[in-house]
């Protein structure tokens, strides 16, 4: 069972625990449940999927939790659970990390919408992440020359222009170009760039 597909429940009540594990768990999900933001910190150091968290928890309460989460290092997707009257408190953990928050008593199905969108977010960002990964192992494979050319590409200058930069023949450009878009597996000058930006280059990245 891949991490990225784990849902986390941290609350203090043990009926709350169970009932959300039970909702999760029919809905296909893999579950692991902790019974404080302390227990949780201190059981799992990389947590993958996502997490649900109660905002009041004694000890540390759920904007305590979110940012100890953040200190720690990239952060899951957090989906904090509030009683009516704490709104206020809701939007504090918003500022502090969490990407969405349900009202107790809560509608299963807005809740479970919730995850699924949550653990979407995780397989998106580890696509982006195994893309970028690769990208970056064509990018370290291209030459000098190929670099710069591919740096005048994606400033969107023509070949001419990166011909007289460098002082090569527009010719010669097109054969470093065809050399970078078989190298980086790129189909199109769009894909390229696209690809170059994944891949943090037009920030300087390398």
């Amino acid at each position: 069972m891949p991490t990225d597909a784990l849902v986390h429940v941290v609350d203090d009540d043990l009926a709350v625990r169970q009932s959300l594990a039970f909702l999760l768990a029919s809905d296909g999900l893999a579950v692991r449940v902790h019974e404080s933001a302390s227990a949780f910190l201190a059981a799992v150091s990389d947590p993958g999927g996502c997490i649900v968290t109660d905002v009041r928890m004694p000890e540390v309460d759920g904007i305590e939790f979110l940012r100890r989460l953040r200190k720690r290092g990239p952060m899951p997707p957090v989906i904090v659970m509030t009683g009516h009257a704490d709104v206020p408190l809701a939007v504090e953990a918003m500022r502090a990390g969490a990407i969405d928050f349900i009202e107790k008593p809560f509608d299963d199905e807005v809740l479970l919408a919730s995850v699924r969108s949550a653990l979407a977010q995780v397989e998106r960002n580890a696509s982006l992440a195994a893309e970028s990964n690769a990208v970056r192992a064509r990018l370290a494979a291209l030459s000098e020359r190929e670099r710069q050319v591919l740096d005048g590409l994606v400033g969107g200058k023509a070949n001419k222009v990166i011909g007289h930069d460098l002082g090569i023949s527009p010719r010669t450009v097109e054969i470093y170009r065809a050399n970078v878009m078989s190298k980086l597996q790129a189909g199109s000058l769009s894909e390229l760039v696209r690809m170059a930006l994944v891949a943090g280059h037009l920030h300087g990245g390398r």
